[in-house]
């Protein structure tokens, strides 16, 4: 399986990327190959004019059709989703999503910017062709803190429902009964099956 995650903010250090490595940080946990991909990665010039025909936006479009899921996080700046994310997006093509399972991931300086991603985002990856889309995980500005070499402070609520999204996004594009480089704990699966120990 091939998960794409798309960071829709320039800087290293924002929340909304740091809420992003954490859920491909889980997915890789379990053998799952993740692909990264963020604004940075693809020129000003071409995202500002929207170069469509440009090898920047072709290999965008390459990465994103390989993928069997996408991550997509954002910043929400004035209720809306980043602008940055949005050139990424118009650079796709009408139907780019369709049959992937998407997860969206924002942060902002207010539990009410939430709705940034049920208003803003989420009918933008419908017009894309997404249809399943996972609940998307927001969290405020305070429930997220970066440090200076980057590493970040998750409120435990926050991890939570972030580690239940990636669940449930494993879920969908696993197939159904298959594990990939679980561990197993030998003595719960002996009291499962009605063995002692």
């Amino acid at each position: 399986m091939s998960i794409l995650t798309l960071a829709g903010s320039p800087s290293q250090r924002s929340r909304s990327s740091a809420l992003l490595r954490h859920a491909a940080q889980i997915l890789r946990s379990r053998g799952l190959g993740i692909s990264e991909l963020g604004l940075r990665d693809i020129p000003a010039e071409e995202l500002i004019e929207g170069h469509y025909t440009g090898a920047a936006a072709g290999a965008l479009r390459a990465r994103v059709a390989a993928a069997d899921a996408v991550l997509i996080s954002t910043p929400v700046y004035k209720a809306s989703f980043s602008g940055g994310l949005k050139a990424v997006l118009d650079l796709l093509d009408e139907k780019a999503l369709a049959g992937k399972v998407v997860l969206p991931i924002a942060t902002g300086g207010s539990p009410a910017h939430l709705l940034a991603l049920e208003y803003g985002l989420k009918p933008v990856l419908s017009a894309l062709g997404a249809r399943h889309i996972l609940a998307g995980v927001y969290a405020t500005d305070k429930q997220v803190r970066v440090g200076e070499l980057g590493l970040a402070d998750i409120d435990d609520d926050v991890r939570q429902r972030l580690e239940d999204s990636v669940d449930r996004l494993s879920e969908q594009v696993l197939p159904r009964g298959a594990a990939v480089n679980e561990a197993y704990d030998l003595g719960r699966l002996a009291l499962a099956g009605g063995f002692s120990v």
